[in-house]
């Protein structure tokens, strides 16, 4: 499948150099262009086809004649040691939970795919390149165990200051490791700053084969389409009408990773999302996407650090545009909405659901009438492990949550024995010498 720009048609690449080279030179953001047919082989899937095995297929489709369907399939094979659960709540409702990877949290389906078709990329080319990144906490100890044994792959992971956390000493690159974490003598706006002057050194970034692990690289994107068609292996045999699937919008990259799905053939109905300032709806209660007022053309360069895949979405309406007002559901939440939604969950299930899906599930309750029809089913998508969220549970429902030991430790504060910096040069430097 051809991958183009958001911003330039004209723009032909292969997904190698999409996931190397993360940004297209226009600014823009890297799409894939075209379909594939895999009704068949969809159809043929059921609830014994594993996660790795739907993993090798897509990437195959996606990749076409890039990479042999037997690379495609290593690649997921070294990938996911783990998968997703889906959960029938009832006969109408399931629960489908991206939090069984090591650190409790969907971007590990994204970051370990990211990592080992990256592996593979730079192995064959006898390349190396550099991850740089923007975190606040969880993400340098999902880095490090994705990276853990790789060796064409380092990651710069740049902090707030005093907020690196969930590292271990064998984890840092000067004791033989991955990870250089970077405190930056500033707040989260400082931090993408940095690193946005640093993408904007185009030479720089050729010359260190500089990439992220954001969804701005679409290799991280890619794999978050797996999970509708898992999805619908396990729900083929049980609905036998509408599916649609109820997730917070947060950066739309499940939502653009889910129309996605629609694209390679995947039956599904439509996509429920708690309304944003940016995808909300019309005095008609139609979705509307706010930013399509200002053409591409004259937005600033797309931040690697910080997506939103809200341009990607336009994207994708721009080729079905009629599509968006039978296929995307915004529904306005309030506050008092999310939490009579964690109670219905819990009296209703016995279920503690992260702040994120009790959104969700708030999304889906204004939306009931999509499956009064006999047959029809709403997936919650359930990105995090209910202990990201414990604060919130306590506050909502009065019940503590047992934080496992593995999530503790993530967010253990480490001292790294470095200096802060506060330039993008200080960075450079750093990059340069990690190169």
């Amino acid at each position: 499948m051809k991958l183009t720009s958001t911003r330039d048609k004209t723009v032909d690449t292969s997904f190698a150099e999409a996931i190397s080279h993360c940004m297209p030179q226009d600014g823009g953001l890297y799409v894939p262009d075209g379909t594939a047919d895999l009704r068949k082989w969809i159809l043929y899937t059921n609830e014994k086809t594993t996660f790795k095995s739907i993993a090798g297929a897509l990437t195959s489709a996606f990749i076409g004649e890039e990479y042999s369907p037997i690379i495609c399939e290593t690649i997921a094979t070294k990938a996911f040691p783990f998968e997703p659960v889906l959960k029938q709540l009832d006969d109408k409702l399931f629960s489908l939970e991206l939090f069984h990877g090591p650190t409790g949290c969907y971007r590990d389906f994204g970051v370990f795919y990211l990592a080992a078709m990256l592996e593979t990329t730079l192995t064959l080319e006898n390349k190396n390149a550099i991850l740089l990144d923007f975190t606040t906490g969880e993400h340098g100890a999902l880095a490090a165990k994705a990276l853990k044994g790789k060796k064409h792959i380092k990651s710069v992971l740049v902090y707030p200051k005093g907020k690196v956390c969930g590292l271990s000493e064998e984890d840092f690159i000067w004791n033989g490791g991955n990870i250089y974490p970077v405190e930056v003598d500033g707040d989260a706006d400082k931090c993408h700053a940095l690193i946005k002057e640093v993408f904007s050194d185009k030479e720089l970034v050729s010359k260190l084969n500089l990439t992220v692990s954001t969804t701005a690289n679409i290799g991280r994107l890619i794999p978050q389409t797996f999970f509708f068609t898992y999805a619908f292996t396990r729900l083929k045999n049980k609905v036998s009408s509408d599916i649609y699937y109820a997730l917070d919008s947060e950066n739309y990259g499940n939502l653009i990773a889910g129309l996605y799905s629609w694209r390679l053939s995947l039956p599904v109905s439509g996509f429920i999302v708690p309304a944003t300032d940016q995808l909300s709806i019309d005095s008609l209660g139609n979705p509307v996407i706010t930013d399509k007022r200002v053409s591409v053309k004259k937005r600033s360069t797309a931040d690697a650090s910080d997506p939103a895949n809200l341009e990607r979405l336009e994207d994708f309406f721009s080729h079905y545009a009629p599509m968006m007002k039978s296929f995307v559901y915004p529904a306005v939440v309030s506050d008092a909405d999310i939490e009579n939604a964690e109670k219905d969950l819990f009296a209703k299930y016995k279920k503690h659901s992260d702040f994120y899906t009790a959104k969700a599930y708030a999304a889906s309750l204004a939306n009931q009438d999509l499956i009064d029809e006999e047959g029809g089913a709403i997936v919650l998508v359930d990105r995090f492990h209910p202990a990201y969220s414990a604060d919130f549970i306590k506050e909502t429902l009065g019940e503590t949550v047992i934080v496992p030991d593995f999530i503790k430790a993530i967010k253990t504060p480490v001292v790294t024995g470095k200096d802060a910096i506060s330039s993008a040069n200080e960075l450079k430097k750093i990059l340069m010498s990690v190169n």
